[in-house]
């Protein structure tokens, strides 16, 4: 997995790099792997040392003449910047950014804009004017760099220690831990300052050079996830990418009539609670957010049962029940879209909710799948962003499986009493062996029933 993937660009992106700790790297990274031709530039200042990647360099001027840029739009990788001031570039002005951003759009190029000075510290809280991002942008990666963990608070580590200091609330000369970082990069005058609204926010926890920064950065992920669309741990100076935090949906299949069984299954019991409380359950402790369910068939009597925790989850109804599970499942992805939508644009305290990077899909007559079974899939998609997830059992294929959302498309397009196989043939699933046998047994009738119970 490159950066380019790991992030989940638009098709033609408009991205923003900002913070401390490998900006140039990533703006090398990406610049290299995104197709060509590619614009470079900068709202602050480059070193001339940042730009030994780029193929070709236009200087700007007051008197430029821009009829003359279209001949250098047509391969490779382009820097633009102002003229020189001693050993820095200088960068654009608001009226050449836009002008650049005409000639972007105009050849549908990629541009890519370093936003932010740090003097190649590894950690840094922004001053009063900085840093500056244009509102235009799609995407800002807000870096930050891990080698700066246990070394002291001072001028050394940290680009403006002083609001450092007291947005992480540190002493100056105090060793930095990964609560301070966090500290800093989730606060609205630290990492999160001048993010546009509509803009996707991605934090990169750079220079994760052994298992021990790795595990910190895993412990800043999993509480600023609320903040950030993504988080990428990762090191760029060997182009290795660790880990991506996304939210994961869990869609939970509940429409079946149980007609071959006789009664509804999602109300059975399993250890003391109704099937469909025993995957919620699970979903929940895996940390599955958000969580649907996805009725049809007896959906009053399965909404009267949930009644007590449906804070926890939102239930959908699917009028198009009988017409066979790839209903189900195009409901499950429509509202979990939904979802998205309707919480981007409100803030909470600061906090967002991002649209899932993936979703299990869940059945309701497994009650007996596990949190730690969830956590594997999870796991294994934040390593490898896979677009199809399962676990093999005794080298057979069982349920639960997660889908990327890169695939969501084409499970909206299933017809038919088909799940998600049916895209098996496009997307081959990426399996792990897994032990527990019980995940083979379906409850199709009294006697799978009570296997299940002794199992």
């Amino acid at each position: 997995m490159n950066l380019s993937r790991a992030l989940r660009l638009t098709k033609i992106p408009r991205v923003a790099i900002v913070g401390a700790g490998g900006k140039t790297s990533a703006l090398k990274n990406l610049a290299q792997e995104l197709p060509k031709p590619v614009v470079v530039s900068t709202t602050t200042h480059l070193g001339d040392w940042q730009t030994r990647f780029t193929d070709r360099h236009i200087l700007l001027s007051d008197d430029f003449d821009w009829g003359s840029i279209e001949e250098n739009l047509t391969s490779g990788i382009i820097l633009i910047t102002q003229k020189h001031d001693g050993d820095r570039l200088i960068g654009l002005s608001t009226f050449q950014l836009n002008k650049v951003l005409e000639l972007c759009d105009s050849h549908q190029l990629p541009l890519l804009l370093e936003c932010d000075g740090s003097h190649q510290l590894p950690l840094k809280a922004p001053k009063i004017n900085e840093p500056p991002i244009p509102e235009f942008v799609d995407t800002v990666v807000v870096v930050a760099g891990l080698s700066g963990l246990g070394k002291p608070l001072d001028q050394e580590t940290v680009y403006n220690p002083e609001l450092f200091s007291r947005l992480g609330d540190l002493q100056s000369g105090a060793r930095i831990t990964s609560d301070t970082l966090e500290k800093v990069i989730g606060h609205k005058k630290g990492g999160l300052k001048n993010i546009p609204n509509h803009a996707n926010r991605i934090l990169l926890l750079n220079q994760a050079e052994n298992p021990s920064l790795q595990i910190q950065a895993g412990r800043i992920a999993n509480k600023l996830q609320d903040c950030f669309n993504s988080i990428i741990i990762a090191n760029l100076n060997r182009k290795m990418i660790h880990t991506v935090f996304e939210p994961t949906a869990a869609i939970i299949l509940a429409a079946g009539s149980s007609l071959r069984y006789g009664q509804t299954k999602q109300l059975l019991k399993y250890h003391g609670v109704t099937f469909i409380k025993a995957v919620i359950r699970s979903a929940n402790d895996a940390g599955l957010n958000p969580i649907v369910v996805v009725t049809g068939a007896n959906a009053n009597t399965i909404n009267q049962e949930l009644m007590d925790i449906q804070p926890e989850m939102k239930i959908i109804f699917n009028p198009s029940w009988q017409d066979g599970q790839s209903t189900s499942i195009r409901a499950g992805i429509d509202a979990i879209e939904k979802y998205y939508d309707s919480k981007h644009n409100r803030v909470d305290n600061g906090l967002k909710s991002y649209k899932s990077g993936s979703a299990i899909f869940l059945l309701a007559d497994q009650p007996h799948v596990t949190p730690t079974v969830l956590k594997r899939l999870v796991d294994e998609h934040r390593r490898t962003l896979a677009p199809v997830i399962a676990p093999l059992v005794d080298g057979q294929r069982t349920n639960p499986v997660l889908f990327d959302r890169e695939t969501f498309t084409d499970l909206r397009n299933l017809e038919g009493d088909i799940g998600g196989r049916g895209i098996f043939s496009k997307y081959p699933p990426v399996y792990f062996d897994w032990n527990d046998f019980s995940l083979i047994l379906d409850v199709d009738s009294p006697a799978d029933y009570e296997r299940l119970l002794i199992e």
